[in-house]
């Protein structure tokens, strides 16, 4: 990867923002779609291969063992042109700023490609619950070991009581958005494939290490939770501990997908967005 200035860097940013403006609505959603699938492939690895690990290597191999892994979703994002919200959040306003753009092209931009990702990581979160977290029993479906990881996954990201709580999480999600827009502007300006995957690698393992919060991992990871949680017998509940009361679709969307979404849009519009522009 050659050496590029941070002008140079800010400059490829803004032309890959505007040409994602230009987009149709409907190419902008079905880029979003595979974006949220493509998170939740990295996501759903990440739970896979932590299974267990906390147990005989301690929690912080675990948290290093997730962001090894996870940041799969987001080269592939990167290396086939899908639509992240979390990195519009930064490479639209980059267009706005140096081609002055409408910036209700940049609000349509945000709106479509969120929403397509919620569907993308939403469909996936399906996929991954039916396919590999429940089996086939004579009773029914019963739930595996990577089930209790997941709904743990999901209780603990469901578990952010009142506000202080809420401006917790929002407070992970701007450090997430910030480190996440980071690997994308690293990824868009590298010449070739090994450098794109470099360049991403670092700070999303980062991002995903330290415990950050990003909304479109949650939107694929917690629904796939709640899907698999009703299966698990009550030693799997036991497994998973008392958080597990805190898991509900009310909790999923008030205490994390709201705070994370709007701490995302925060990291990536003024941590990786603004802040490069001016300096």
């Amino acid at each position: 990867m050659s050496y590029q200035s941070p002008y140079e860097i800010i400059a490829k940013g803004a032309e890959s923002g505007r040409y994602r403006m230009s987009l149709p609505a409907w190419n902008i959603l079905l880029r979003g779609g595979m974006a949220g699938a493509y998170i939740g492939m990295g996501a759903a690895l990440m739970i896979i291969v932590s299974t267990g690990v906390a147990t005989s290597l301690g929690k912080g191999m675990e948290q290093f063992i997730m962001g090894l892994v996870f940041p799969l979703g987001l080269i592939l994002i990167v290396l086939t042109g899908a639509e992240l919200f979390t990195g519009d959040a930064m490479l639209a306003p980059f267009a706005a700023f140096s081609y002055k753009c409408s910036w209700l092209a940049v609000f349509r931009l945000w709106i479509l490609s969120y929403a397509g990702n919620i569907i993308g990581a939403l469909g996936f979160a399906y996929l991954v619950t039916s396919g590999v977290l429940l089996q086939s029993g004579p009773d029914g479906f019963v739930a595996n070991q990577y089930a209790v990881s997941m709904v743990t996954f999901a209780a603990e990201h469901c578990s952010y009581p009142g506000i202080p709580g809420i401006f917790s999480c929002f407070l992970k999600a701007i450090a997430a958005g910030w480190l996440l827009n980071l690997a994308v502007l690293l990824g868009i300006c590298a010449d070739d494939a090994i450098g794109k995957i470099v360049g991403i690698w670092f700070p999303a393992m980062a991002m995903v290490s330290t415990g950050f919060e990003h909304a479109i991992t949650n939107a694929c990871l917690i629904p796939a939770g709640l899907m698999a949680a009703p299966s698990l017998t009550f030693m799997q509940v036991a497994q998973v501990g008392p958080l597990a009361a805190n898991l509900s679709w009310s909790a999923f969307f008030l205490n994390n997908l709201i705070p994370a979404s709007v701490g995302n849009l925060v990291g990536g519009l003024v941590f990786s967005g603004l802040l490069l522009w001016v300096a």
